[in-house]
């Protein structure tokens, strides 16, 4: 591509998006399409046929030879299995290239070995691919050619979801019809639909390709499991926001261009706090396609970084020391005729529905905190949440000064007379304008916070798909929904009875608002007094899923059934022992074949210096002592490698939730010991003896 292009010719160019659709499908077929994906009517398999060859031709001119129905199975990880357009060969051996409807509508995946949490068997391997018919088909370029993805689901031959999309998509259509029941009572005939919107800010590290493969602990666990912090870190914030490097700045035009080919929103770009760290941001889209487009966003960095002799490290603590990485889950509530259910207007004292929408999601985060938390555990997660880098592990709302002050009105005085307003920013200086302020203030610190029309969740883990963070956002908020449109819908009295409900709700909930340093060892002892939950770790978090509460609640909105939820826990003990045992594992192999063996090579180095200096008739003190430190951290290294060793032996023995909590408790615990000695020894150890790159080469060379 040239040096210069303008962004709208190129920006959706491989999607099989709604301008293709109406320039290649006949008027009936689009008109039912439209009506299908708005959820009033069956697709016809006749359609359906027609609209598989509209996008076989369309595909075909972009330069795809195959097709693949693309899923997201609870790896972690998207799926994808590639068929040819081609038919069987003919009489005079020719083929034709060949889409149909079935095809389009259903794949058939064999899914015995995806994890299903025990809702299937090994020998039970049918599984099935459902069209998302919502989230646009694409051609995506690669070194195989051009291939045709179709967003699917995914499910288990006897109906259970094996994914992530289709409980996002139930999860949609709760938070929808509740949502119409809300805008009916205030007098709402003209909105058909509510949908949730998301945008998700990726964070991510780059390193060094080359350095990176001479790191087992990166291939292997995606996170430095030895390494000594360098001298600099990102104590002087002058990474946040720096000018962007040369090298980091051709892969982020590449990534862009990409993703614009692909309709994905790239918008903002950034370096991060740590050093080598970076954020990417997309505009909103709807729910379950700003899924699907982060999916491609983490897909895309990947693929280009190593295009350009790089790495993208998605993992939410690749490097100890320095802030990891997150997913910043921006979340709001719109109408399909332009109505943002967040937006507090002007004066949000006065504006009914939004307080009540407020209270709504205010219930629905104080009530469900546990699941909310739940829904961004992860193994990485473990290391970021709660450290000062981070949403703390306590769930709390932040509501900021102005929406705070009218909660608080509502509470204590029974009405609200007033909103604080916007002010003017004085700059003090001439040349520079004065600006228009916020009505209140941001607090990074918080883990759902409002931020002017939407909620910023931000504890979802970079690596993580954001679909199971809005499947509970959208279920639980789903449900203060219903409970308020169960109790208004048979009020005599409509106003009084919305002004008591909206009172109510702020204040048997208040306590889930907190707008202060969600860091400090203050809020930890506040929390406890309010009652809040403090999970700590991802095995802490999994229970939440199979409380009988938890199980009420998604099976009266059809997003999960109790098979499911149990199926889903059993996977997550079952993800963070392989996980932390394929750690422990490659710090056993990286120790006793790399790090012990080049500190011998050093000790003896010394001790060979000692005695040719001695001979020599002169101080050898110097050497001696440091021989002496070296020894020490070799001896405390073999003895932490052998009981890692036995931890991880014993580990074998346990399963489920027991295993988990053994590898949490204890072979974590091994793994903290073994490296603090090998981590103490790289700052003494000559450079030439360390088997492999250090953080500063890693953190700093790119």
């Amino acid at each position: 591509m040239s040096e210069k292009f303008n962004v709208a010719d190129i920006f959706g160019e491989n999607v099989f998006n709604d301008t293709v659709m109406r320039e290649r499908l006949p008027k009936n077929v689009y008109k039912n399409l439209k009506l299908t994906m708005e959820g009033v009517q069956e697709l016809s398999l006749a359609d359906a046929d027609v609209i598989a060859n509209a996008m076989k031709d369309w595909a075909i001119e972009k330069g795809a030879t195959h097709y693949t129905h693309w899923f997201q199975p609870l790896t972690g990880t998207t799926a994808e299995k590639h068929d040819s357009f081609i038919s069987a060969p003919k009489e005079n051996g020719k083929v034709l290239m060949e889409f149909s409807g079935k095809e389009l509508i259903k794949g058939e995946p064999d899914a015995s070995s995806f994890p299903s949490g025990g809702l299937r068997a090994t020998f039970e391997a049918r599984g099935y691919t459902a069209w998302d018919c919502t989230s646009p088909a694409f051609v995506r370029e690669g070194a195989q050619g051009a291939t045709l993805c179709i967003p699917t689901a995914f499910c288990s031959y006897t109906g259970e979801a094996l994914d992530q999309k289709t409980p996002l998509l139930r999860s949609m259509d709760a938070i929808n019809e509740q949502a119409l029941r809300i805008l009916k009572l205030f007098g709402n005939t003209t909105s058909k639909k509510v949908t949730p919107s998301v945008g998700a800010e990726q964070e991510y590290f780059i390193v060094d390709r080359e350095k990176y493969l001479q790191r087992k602990d990166l291939i292997f666990s995606g996170r430095t499991l030895f390494g000594a912090m360098p001298p600099k870190g990102q104590e002087l914030d002058d990474h946040y926001f720096g000018s962007i490097r040369e090298r980091i700045s051709a892969f982020m035009k590449d990534v862009n261009e990409e993703l614009w080919k692909l309709g994905v929103t790239a918008k903002t770009q950034h370096n991060e706090v740590a050093p080598a760290q970076h954020e990417l941001a997309p505009i909103y889209a709807q729910c379950n396609i700003a899924t699907d487009n982060n999916q491609l966003m983490m897909e895309v960095m990947k693929k280009v970084a190593t295009r350009h002799g790089l790495v993208c490290l998605l993992h939410e603590k690749p490097f100890a020391g320095v802030n990891g990485s997150g997913k910043h889950n921006n979340w709001s509530i719109t109408t399909d005729d332009g109505i943002n259910l967040l937006d507090p207007g002007k004066t949000p004292h006065e504006n009914i529905q939004f307080l009540l929408v407020l209270g709504a999601v205010m219930k629905a985060v104080d009530t469900h905190a546990d699941l909310l938390r739940e829904s961004a555990s992860d193994v990485g997660n473990d290391h970021r949440l709660g450290a000062n880098e981070a949403p703390p592990a306590i769930i709390s709302m932040f509501l900021g000064e102005q929406l705070e002050d009218v909660v608080e009105q509502l509470i204590d005085k029974g009405d609200a007379t007033s909103s604080i307003q916007k002010g003017k920013l004085k700059t003090g200086a001439s040349t520079l304008p004065d600006l228009n302020k916020d009505a209140t203030d941001r607090n990074r610190t918080s883990p759902f916070a409002f931020t002017g029309n939407k909620f910023e969740f931000r504890m979802v883990g970079s690596s993580d798909s954001i679909a199971p963070a809005n499947v509970v956002l959208n279920t639980i908020v789903a449900e203060s929904f219903k409970e308020i449109a169960d109790e208004l819908e048979k009020a005599d009295n409509f106003d009084m009875a919305v002004h008591d409900l909206i009172k109510k709700l702020f204040t048997d909930h208040h306590r889930i608002v907190f707008n202060g340093n969600g860091y400090s060892d203050e809020w930890v002892e506040e929390a406890a007094k309010r009652g809040l939950p403090n999970i700590k770790s991802m095995v802490e978090a999994v229970s939440s899923l199979t409380k009988p509460e938890t199980v009420k609640l998604f099976e009266s909105f059809g997003v999960f059934t109790e098979a499911e939820l149990k199926s889903r826990a059993e996977i997550k003990y079952e993800a963070y022992s392989k996980a932390i045992n394929i750690e422990a594992k490659t710090m056993i192999d990286m120790a006793g074949k790399e790090l012990i063996p080049s500190i011998i090579s050093y000790t003896t180095e010394l001790a060979n210096s000692v005695l040719t200096v001695k001979e020599a008739g002169a101080d050898a003190s110097v050497q001696a002592e440091l021989l002496s430190t070296v020894s020490g951290y070799l001896k405390d290294a073999q003895t932490a490698l052998t009981k890692l060793k036995e931890v991880v032996a014993v580990a074998a023995d346990k399963e489920g939730k027991e295993q988990a909590e053994y590898f949490r408790d204890v072979v974590k615990e091994a793994m903290g010991e073994l490296r603090a000695p090998i981590d103490a020894a790289e700052m003494v150890v000559d450079k030439e003896f360390w088997p492999f790159p250090s953080y500063s080469e890693l953190l700093f060379e790119v």
